[in-house]
C-alpha cells in the first residue's frame, strides 16, 4: 500500500475489504505524498483503475488529519463525467472507498429528476458526481454552492471535448474558487485536453503510466473478414463462438441499435439495448441486467463506450467499424479490464478492409485477420464446450440410480448419447451458414493463355459486332467458358476469335458443322492465324458522314518514341541572316522598303478597291461639311477635328446653363406662374431661346431640357395642358374640379367625344 493508505486508515480498510492487496501503477503514482497539493494530467488506458486512482489521490485534500468525515454541508469534492452511467459507475466506486470514512455522495446527471437533486444538495454532500450539463444547470440556478470545493476532477477529459462540452466545462471552471486542486484523467492527451490543462490548471503534474506504451496486452484483437450481405450472421456466428458470460456488440447510429436487438431477440439470445434515445431509468436497467446475468449481449451505441464496466464482459464486437482509433480504443477497452482477458472483434467488409487497417495502424494495434466462424467451426466449438463441462467429472448422486438404470435399459448408449448432445444444442441459437470469405486484395495471376486455334465470324464493325457481344454468343454455343476465349478482333466485315486448342473439337461439335452461332451469323475455322499487321480496321463516318478508318493502318503506324516525319522531307532550320552582322547594318537593312513583290490581284478587283476608296473620300468630305454647318466640328487653325477630342490648344466654348432645380419663383414654378411645355393653341408666346432648348439648324422647333419633367400627357386631338386638380380645401367640389381639367375638343378623326351632361 501507498503511503496515503496507510495513514488514512479508513481508506485502507475499505481497499482491503473490496480485495485490493496491490495497487495499480495509476493508483500508486496519482497517491505519491508529494503530489498532494499539485495539479495532475493524467493519461492511462482504460480498466487501470483511474476511478480509485483519483479517489486516493483526493483523500488528503478532503480528510486532512482526520479519518471520517464531519456534518455534510457544501460539496468538498466535484467529479465531472462524460456520460450518465460513467457519472453513476463513479459514484457507486467513490461511494465504497469513502464508506468507512462516513462520506455523502450526490449525483447530478440528465434523466433524473432535477427536483430530487435539490433537495439532496440542500441536506448536504461531501462529494458530487455529476455531468456538464446538468451541473451547470444547477450552478445557474444556484441549487449547488461551489465556494468550498477542494478538488475538481474531470473523468475522461478527451470525451467530454469530443461530445461537445468545452462550454460547459468552462463555465464550471470559471465558477470553481481558484485555489483548487484541478486534476484531469484522460485515456489520450490530445491537443485540446493540452490547452485545457495549461488554461484551468497550475504547474500541473504530467502522469502516464507505462502500460500506455503497449495499449491494451490483455486484449485479443481479431479482423473476420466477411461479404457484404453476411454482417449480421457473421455476429451471430460470433456470439455463438465464443459463448462469452457478457458481450457488447457496439454500433454506430440507434436505427443500427433496434435492428439488431429486434433481430438477436428472434434468435433466442437474451440481449438487452443501450443508446441516447433511451431514459436513464431504462439505461440503468438494461446495465443491471447485463450484471446480474439476466440478458448477456448489450447492443449499444459509443454512449456505452466509455467508463462501463462489466465484470464478466468478456466479449466486443464491432458491428460497424469507429470513425476513429481513439472510439476503437474506448470500445475495446471494456473487456480486459483489471488484469482479466478478452477479446475485440472487428466485422470487416470488402469495402471497410482500408479502414480497417487504418484504425489498427493509428491505434498501434497488431490484430489477427481471419474469416469468420463457419457453422462447422461454431459446432465444433460446441463439442468441445460440452466435453469440457464439468458435469463429466462430478459422480453420480444416489437418487439418480433409479432413473439412469431405467435409461439403460430402455436406450443404447447412443442414443442417450444423441439425445444428451441435442438437448443440450437446443437450448442455443442455431449458427449461420456464411458465404464464402471474399478474395483479398490482390488479383488473381495471370497465367499464360497456350495455345490456340483462330476463328473468324462473319460479323464485323459495320455490322454492330462487339467484344461484349461477340464473347456470351460464342460461349453459349460453344459450351465454354470465358477462359477458354483469348483475343478479340474485330474488323469492318468479319471478326476474329482466339480459342484454346485444347478445347477446340468439343467447342466445334457443340456449334456443329454449319458453325451456326445466331440467325445468319457464321464461324469458321482458320488454317492459321490471322496477320495482324495488313487486318483493315473498322470504319467509322466522319463529320461529314464519309467512312474512314478509325486508325491509321498498320504498315504506317507510328511506334512510341519515333518522332513522325513530314510529307516534304525534314524540316530545315531558318537562317539566321542576322548573324555575325554589325547591328547598324541590320538596322539599315530593315529600314529599306519591302523588296518582296506585291500581291498580284485582278484588274476588276483593283478597279472594286479604287473606287471604293474614291466614294469613301467623297462621303468623309460631304459628311465633314455637314458637321461644320451643324456645329458638330471646329476648324482649328486649319485643321478639323471633334471638339471633345481636340487636345491641343483650348477653345472657349460658351456652355450651355443647367436646367433650373425646381426652386420657386426663380426656375418658374411659382403657385401662380405654370412652366411652359411647348406650343399651345392659340398661344402667341414664343419660347425663350437658349442653347439648352434650341437645336443648332431647327430654331422653330422647340426642345425642352432633359432634366424639365414639368411635361404633362396630352390626349390625342387635344393638346390642351389640363389644369391641377383642386382639392375640396380649396372651397371647390369634385364636380367643378372635373369640369375644370377637361380638355377643349378638336375637330378631326382623333377627337374625344365629350360625354353628355346628365339632366
Amino acid at each position: 500500500m501507498t503511503d496515503t493508505s496507510t495513514v488514512i486508515i479508513t481508506i485502507s480498510d475499505a481497499l482491503a475489504q473490496q480485495g485490493y492487496e496491490t495497487l495499480t501503477p495509476v493508483q500508486i503514482a496519482v497517491s505519491e505524498t508529494e503530489l498532494e497539493q499539485s495539479d495532475l494530467l493524467v493519461s492511462a488506458q482504460t480498466g487501470s483503475g483511474k476511478t480509485v486512482g483519483f479517489g486516493l489521490a483526493i483523500a488528503p485534500n478532503l480528510l486532512g488529519d482526520e479519518t471520517v468525515f464531519e456534518a455534510a454541508s457544501a460539496p468538498l469534492a466535484l467529479v465531472i463525467a462524460p456520460t450518465r452511467e460513467l457519472a453513476l459507475q463513479v459514484k457507486r466506486e467513490l461511494t465504497w472507498l469513502f464508506a468507512k470514512a462516513g462520506a455523502v455522495l450526490a449525483s447530478c446527471v440528465g434523466g433524473m429528476d432535477s427536483r430530487d437533486e435539490r433537495r439532496t444538495l440542500a441536506r448536504g454532500a461531501h462529494i458530487v458526481v455529476a455531468t456538464p450539463g446538468r451541473l451547470r444547470d444547477h450552478i445557474q440556478r444556484g441549487s449547488i454552492d461551489m465556494g468550498a470545493l477542494r478538488a475538481v476532477i474531470l473523468d475522461e477529459a478527451d470525451e467530454m471535448l469530443d461530445l461537445g462540452f468545452r462550454e460547459d466545462l468552462e463555465f464550471i471552471l470559471g465558477e470553481a474558487p481558484k485555489d483548487r486542486r484541478t486534476l484531469l484523467f484522460s485515456a489520450t492527451v490530445p491537443r485540446a485536453i493540452a490547452a485545457l490543462a495549461k488554461q484551468y490548471q497550475k504547474d500541473a503534474v504530467r502522469i502516464a503510466t507505462t502500460s500506455e506504451t503497449s495499449q491494451h496486452s490483455d486484449i485479443e484483437y481479431r479482423a473476420l473478414s466477411v461479404a457484404p450481405r453476411d454482417s449480421e450472421n457473421a455476429i451471430i456466428n460470433v456470439l455463438r463462438y465464443y459463448e462469452a458470460p457478457n458481450a457488447i456488440v457496439f454500433c454506430n447510429t440507434r436505427a443500427m441499435v433496434n435492428r439488431l436487438t429486434t433481430r438477436f431477440s428472434n434468435r433466442g439470445f437474451s440481449v438487452v439495448a443501450l443508446s441516447g434515445e433511451l431514459t436513464q431509468t431504462e439505461r440503468t436497467h438494461a446495465l443491471q441486467a447485463m450484471r446480474d446475468g439476466r440478458a448477456r449481449v448489450c447492443i449499444a451505441t459509443d454512449v456505452a463506450a466509455r467508463g462501463i464496466d462489466l465484470p464478466n464482459l468478456e466479449l466486443v464486437v464491432h458491428a460497424e467499424l469507429p470513425s476513429n482509433f481513439e472510439i476503437l480504443l474506448h470500445r475495446s477497452g471494456r473487456t480486459g479490464r483489471a488484469g482479466r482477458k478478452g477479446v475485440s472483434t472487428m466485422i470487416v467488409t470488402p469495402k471497410s478492409r482500408s479502414k480497417a487497417q487504418r484504425l489498427l495502424k493509428m491505434a498501434k494495434l497488431t490484430a489477427e485477420w481471419a474469416d469468420a466462424p463457419s457453422a462447422e467451426n461454431v459446432t465444433e466449438r460446441d463439442q468441445i464446450r460440452l466435453l469440457n463441462d464439468r458435469t463429466w467429472s462430478e459422480p453420480v448422486a444416489d437418487h439418480e440410480l433409479g432413473f439412469i438404470k431405467k435409461l439403460t435399459e430402455l436406450y443404447s448408449s447412443e442414443q442417450i448419447a444423441a439425445a444428451y448432445m441435442r438437448l443440450y444444442l437446443d437450448r442455443k441459437s442455431a449458427p449461420e451458414e456464411l458465404d464464402a470469405a471474399p478474395a483479398k486484395n490482390a488479383r488473381k495471376p495471370k497465367v499464360e493463355f497456350g495455345p490456340s486455334v483462330w476463328f473468324t465470324v462473319s460479323q464485323g464493325h459495320d455490322q454492330g459486332a462487339e467484344p461484349r457481344r461477340l464473347l456470351p454468343m460464342v460461349c453459349n454455343a460453344g459450351k465454354i467458358t470465358k477462359d477458354d476465349i483469348g483475343a478479340i478482333r474485330v474488323q469492318a466485315k468479319e471478326s476474329y476469335i482466339e480459342i484454346r486448342q485444347a478445347i477446340v473439337e468439343e467447342f466445334q461439335n457443340a456449334v456443329g458443322p454449319e458453325g451456326k452461332l445466331e440467325d445468319n451469323i457464321r464461324l469458321r475455322k482458320l488454317d492459321k492465324a490471322p496477320d495482324m499487321d495488313k487486318i483493315q480496321h473498322p470504319t467509322r463516318p466522319d463529320y461529314l458522314g464519309n467512312k474512314v478508318p478509325s486508325k491509321s493502318p498498320s504498315d504506317g503506324r507510328k511506334h512510341s518514341g519515333e518522332k513522325a516525319k513530314s510529307n516534304h522531307g525534314e524540316r530545315k532550320a531558318k537562317p539566321n541572316f542576322t548573324e555575325n552582322r554589325n547591328p547598324r547594318d541590320v538596322q539599315t537593312e530593315r529600314s529599306l522598303p519591302d523588296p518582296r513583290p506585291e500581291r498580284s490581284r485582278p484588274d476588276s478587283v483593283v478597279t472594286l478597291i479604287k473606287s471604293s476608296k474614291t466614294n469613301n473620300n467623297k462621303l468623309s468630305q460631304e459628311y465633314k461639311k455637314k458637321s461644320e454647318a451643324k456645329g458638330n466640328l471646329k476648324t482649328i487653325s486649319g485643321k478639323t477635328s471633334k471638339a471633345d477630342g481636340y487636345k491641343g490648344k483650348p477653345v472657349e466654348t460658351k456652355k450651355a446653363e443647367p436646367a433650373p432645380l425646381f426652386k420657386g419663383k426663380e426656375s418658374g414654378f411659382s403657385k401662380s406662374k405654370k412652366p411652359f411645355s411647348g406650343k399651345v393653341k392659340g398661344s402667341t408666346r414664343k419660347p425663350k431661346e437658349s442653347s439648352s432648348n434650341i437645336s443648332t439648324g431647327d430654331e422653330n422647333r422647340y426642345r425642352a431640357p432633359a432634366n424639365d419633367t414639368s411635361k404633362r400627357f396630352v390626349p390625342p386631338g387635344g393638346n390642351k395642358i389640363p389644369k391641377r386638380r383642386k382639392s375640396a380645401a380649396q372651397g371647390k367640389s369634385d364636380n367643378a374640379a372635373t369640369s375644370a381639367r377637361k380638355p377643349k375638343v378638336s375637330k378631326g378623326p382623333n377627337a374625344v367625344p365629350r360625354r353628355p351632361k346628365q339632366k
